[in-house]
């Protein structure tokens, strides 16, 4: 009789671990009335796997759909900075027919069949969360009757899921699947003369050279210079300048507030630019390497009349040359240099899950007497969507003597905001035949 009982308990508990989504925890049924917590949007918090691209057809505005692919693996990504156990739905509904969809946490999957046709919350089970940093809820269809897999509009936790230890992209959602751009500011500069040149070199390391991405190298007050992944065959030297009329759309500007063209160097492209400002732009195309260091150099002086010349000048070793991108004269300006800082930025939402590197090398600044300076140091920040902890996957500092930026990609181990890096003094002057400048 002891026997049987015990055989009777072993297939009792069998069972009741087959039932559950993960492995040690209990399973809860809808009739136990659990309520959740919190809400992650997928249209804000979710990329599909190893194709970013692909993303942007099916993380759409409301969330996820036109999903038919069964390569597809979409994860919905928050971010915990507490330890915890969790129950998890996904809020979803199959258009038509029914569909068997995949979930996976961590290294715990289920294969659920869902056949709804309006949304429902929909149980999947509890997790204990045993490490601090991103995690994401993965969705793989398996086999479907309809045309999609179906429609997923939020991933919900509850228990001990709260506001105060789950982060995710609650709003502005354009900015936050772009990810945090990440800044170094040069405000600590070894001279309290007027700066007129402004020299820096940049290296993306091999397989950090992600599209979308823009490593700025000299930023100033006025405008910003540096190179850009534009697609998988086009890449951009960029430089551009604001206007001092304040608006994102060029055509509103007055004349006497319009960035003049002085000058541009071969194969340049110069145009009015808007959305984030509004002001004169200059790029050239053309396919800059990974693992290769590239130097930027950055002039700034009045012109006379309450106007200021910025001019930029770009050197790759594939050409042994120092080219003009674009001068540029800014009215109602009387200035030098000021506000030096480099910056790297994600500008296609669809890779925001994808991360990238800078290094930045062997900084300089000259001044109006001829006298040039090395910077030693930066200070680290970041953008709106860092600090208000919609996105945690930025860090930056001193790596073999360069400064570095990191971003996007969900990645753990992001750096404390507002702190200065220090590299090591080089020693290493830019030598620069002024006069054969183009």
């Amino acid at each position: 009789m002891k026997s049987k009982k015990s055989l009777y308990s072993l297939m009792s508990l069998a069972i009741l671990c087959l039932c559950c989504f993960f492995v040690n925890a209990k399973p809860l049924s809808l009739s136990e009335n659990q309520t959740p917590t919190i809400t992650i949007p997928t249209e804000g918090n979710s990329w599909i796997v190893g194709d970013a691209f692909a993303s942007r057809q099916v993380i759409t505005r409301g969330g996820i759909k036109n999903w038919n692919n069964p390569n597809h693996r979409i994860r919905t990504y928050f971010y915990t900075d507490s330890l915890g156990v969790f129950d998890i739905w996904v809020r979803a509904r199959v258009v038509s027919g029914s569909s068997k969809i995949k979930f996976s946490f961590d290294d715990k999957t289920q294969v659920r069949t869902l056949n709804n046709r309006e949304f429902r919350d929909i149980y999947l089970g509890r997790v204990g969360v045993k490490e601090k940093g991103y995690h994401h809820l993965e969705l793989q269809g398996v086999e479907k009757t309809g045309n999609a897999f179906a429609e997923v509009v939020s991933v919900l936790l509850g228990n001990t899921a709260n506001s105060s230890n789950i982060k995710y992209i609650k709003d502005d959602f354009y900015f936050g699947r772009r990810g945090p751009s990440v800044h170094l500011g040069f405000n600590r500069l070894p001279t309290r003369n007027n700066i007129k040149w402004f020299y820096n070199e940049i290296i993306v390391p091999k397989g950090e050279d992600v599209i979308g991405s823009y490593y700025m190298a000299n930023g100033f007050s006025h405008g910003y210079f540096g190179i850009q992944v534009n697609s998988p065959t086009e890449r951009r030297i960029l430089f551009s300048v604001w206007s001092p009329y304040k608006t994102d759309n060029p055509q509103e500007i007055p004349a006497d507030y319009r960035i003049q063209l002085l000058k541009k160097g071969r194969g340049v492209i110069t145009r009015q630019f808007g959305n984030e400002g509004s002001g004169g732009q200059s790029f050239k195309r053309y396919r800059w390497k990974a693992d290769t260091r590239y130097r930027f150099l950055i002039k700034g002086e009045p012109a006379g009349n309450n106007f200021t010349d910025f001019t930029a000048y770009f050197f790759a070793p594939e050409i042994g040359r120092w080219e003009l991108i674009a001068s540029f004269r800014r009215p109602k300006t009387n200035t030098y240099l000021k506000g030096l800082y480099s910056f790297l930025e994600n500008f296609r939402p669809e890779t925001g899950g994808l991360d990238r590197k800078v290094l930045f090398a062997n900084q300089w600044v000259g001044d109006v007497n001829g006298n040039w300076f090395e910077v030693t140091q930066a200070k680290f920040t970041a953008d709106a969507t860092a600090r208000k902890d919609a996105r945690l996957d930025y860090t930056g500092g001193v790596e073999e003597g360069n400064f570095y930026l990191k971003n996007c990609g969900f990645f753990n181990g992001n750096t404390d905001l507002d702190i200065y890096f220090k590299r090591k003094a080089l020693g290493n002057k830019p030598r620069i035949n002024f006069g054969a400048l183009p």
